[in-house]
């Protein structure tokens, strides 16, 4: 099986979060889509072993924050190299209190979406959490962030959460993409 064909399906990059017992935690993630317009529905693939499955699990709410092209690695880094179990990743980063009381994300997003989950799917690694959708903004017209983009201009690693069996391979151009990428992956994934 050629595996680079994942590299040419088109996904985004966003920040999905929840919320348990008063606590949030967010994680990136490129597992998005809408389902229908009428009524407004949307599904997200969250690894079972990320501690944001775990806050959906219990609130069955969960936040798409869509970020734009123009987002800093270090935004990234910050919520996909990160564990929630070490840091509270909210603590630095501008949010509110969205509707279903998950946190919405009020800088380096295009807009977001708020979903109450009506259904989930176990998928091995992942589980698939279906949404309807309660609330939405949109902050910017900013171009979105595609995962190739994050791949291919942004110089994006992949975490080590990603499927085994799918090799993103890179080539660094410069010792100051590789000190970048360096810092960024310096600690280990598991949110």
């Amino acid at each position: 099986m050629d595996a680079k064909i994942f590299h040419k399906v088109s996904y985004g990059l966003y920040v999905i979060g929840s919320t348990k017992d008063g606590a949030f935690n967010g994680q990136i993630a490129n597992t998005f889509f809408q389902i229908s317009a009428d009524p407004a529905t949307v599904a997200i693939g969250i690894n079972k072993k990320n501690l944001t499955n775990e806050f959906i699990k219990s609130s069955n709410v969960f936040c798409v924050s869509i970020l734009p092209k123009s987002v800093p690695l270090n935004f990234i880094g910050h919520f996909g190299f990160k564990s929630g179990r070490d840091i509270n990743k909210y603590q630095s980063v501008p949010y509110k209190k969205g509707v279903t009381g998950a946190p919405v994300i009020l800088e380096n997003t295009i807009g977001y979406l708020e979903a109450e989950v009506i259904g989930s799917q176990d998928v091995e690694t992942h589980t698939v959490f279906i949404g309807k959708v309660v609330e939405a903004e949109v902050f910017s017209q900013e171009e979105p962030m595609t995962y190739a983009y994050y791949h291919q201009v942004k110089k994006g690693l992949a975490p080590p959460a990603v499927p085994k069996d799918i090799k993103y391979d890179k080539k660094v151009d410069t010792k100051q993409e590789i000190k970048s990428n360096l810092v960024i992956c310096q600690e280990q994934f598991s949110n």
